[in-house]
């Protein structure tokens, strides 16, 4: 099981390098290029959002997972803008070997898995594959037209993409989605409906991608940020749930990872080894809560907050697991890239079992075990010592 356990996270360290990879939209401040990792976040949230206005044949679930992977492949082949002329089959051709040799680092039933996962979402054949098509093709869309003040040339894209690129058959397939485009283009207003009552939330999450946490990436010397922190934790959740030590659903605990961090967008990060008021920054996460969650239709406000609100409390088997998972990642990280934070934070040993230890031990016990050896080989090593 020790092997498997690491298989899996040999996975998950490889996946770290899709923050690495840049698209051609920016973020909504037009402050940077925004990156495959915190897109992929952007668009499962999408997919949780817009969950209501999905066909009733659609498993919103199952929509999240593909989108979860669907950029994967860039680590190896990079991002291939829609407006540039390309050789898509020959794309399409390094894309699967891409897959094969990503997905192979797992366990052999894992990775068969995963990638009939994002062999379902390239064939845009099934519902779900379908929905998460229309999302992957409104998200860099609105991306552009929400924005304040957004690039003349990235406009001229969106528009040609609506006229008569990919983005056309939206028309028919997401008509809200279309004409509310339509109309940002055109500077006239859209009557409120299903689909513009929950823009405003998605737009404002587009602020996640730019909260610094105090962890680097282990494919490149910069800080991580928060959303495509959250990216990884969910993808860590589906790829190691066999580890949690009673039944959870694994959907669910995937939900309140995708929702976990968004509060930071007013609240800011708190670094776990840093020096908080833990009292007055949770007054703060719940007025975050209030506002960001009450930019959503009532049904949608109540249950983020609900879900968020169980992730904080960490009582359930759910939640345990979740806070588990979202406690696992940065220790991978720190390990990768001679100690990280826990460098920058002066941390020590006896630090990290009273801070890091119980978490992960309550939700899983096995990835506790697994990592445990790990940290203390690190700080044994004298490798603390040197830096």
């Amino acid at each position: 099981m020790t092997n498997r356990l690491s298989a899996q996270v040999a996975f998950l360290k490889r996946a770290d390098e899709l923050k690495m990879v840049e698209r051609a939209n920016v973020l909504l401040d037009q402050s940077r290029p925004e990156n495959s990792a915190e897109h992929s976040w952007h668009l499962a949230l999408w997919a949780l959002v817009m969950a209501p206005l999905a066909g009733s044949d659609v498993s919103i679930d199952r929509v999240i997972r593909m989108l979860l992977l669907h950029d994967l492949v860039e680590i190896i082949v990079g991002d291939h803008p829609i407006h540039l002329e390309t050789d898509w089959a020959s794309v399409a051709k390094a894309e699967q070997a891409a897959a094969l040799e990503l997905f192979g680092l797992l366990p052999k039933d894992q990775a068969d898995a995963l990638h009939a996962f994002w062999r379902e979402f390239e064939e845009d054949q099934s519902p779900d594959a379908r929905f998460s098509k229309i999302l992957d093709r409104c998200q860099p869309l609105f991306q552009v037209l929400c924005a304040p003040n957004p690039n003349p040339d990235h406009v001229d894209i969106a528009r040609s993409n609506l006229e008569g690129g990919r983005a056309a058959y939206l028309a028919q397939v997401f008509p809200l989605a279309y004409e509310h485009a339509i109309n940002l283009l055109a500077g006239t207003d859209t009557r409120a409906n299903a689909f513009t009552t929950r823009l405003p939330f998605l737009t404002e999450a587009d602020q996640l991608k730019s909260v610094l946490r105090a962890s680097r990436l282990m494919a490149g010397d910069r800080f991580e940020n928060s959303a495509e922190h959250s990216w990884h934790i969910m993808l860590y959740a589906w790829v190691l749930s066999e580890s949690a030590p009673q039944k959870i659903s694994v959907d669910r605990v995937i939900q309140m990872l995708l929702l976990h961090d968004i509060v930071e967008i007013d609240a800011g990060d708190n670094p776990i080894h840093g020096q908080v008021d833990h009292a007055a920054q949770a007054v703060k996460e719940q007025a975050a809560a209030k506002r960001l969650f009450g930019l959503l239709p009532d049904t949608q406000c109540k249950g983020f907050t609900t879900l968020w609100q169980e992730f904080e409390a960490a009582d359930s088997p759910d939640a345990k697991f979740a806070k588990a998972v979202d406690r696992f990642q940065t220790p991978i990280a720190n390990l990768e890239t001679g100690g990280g934070s826990w460098v920058d934070y002066k941390v020590t040993y006896a630090q990290l079992e009273a801070r890091v230890q119980p978490a992960i031990a309550a939700g899983s016990p096995r990835l506790w075990d697994w990592l445990q050896p790990q940290l203390a080989a690190y700080f044994q090593s004298g490798e603390a010592l040197h830096h």
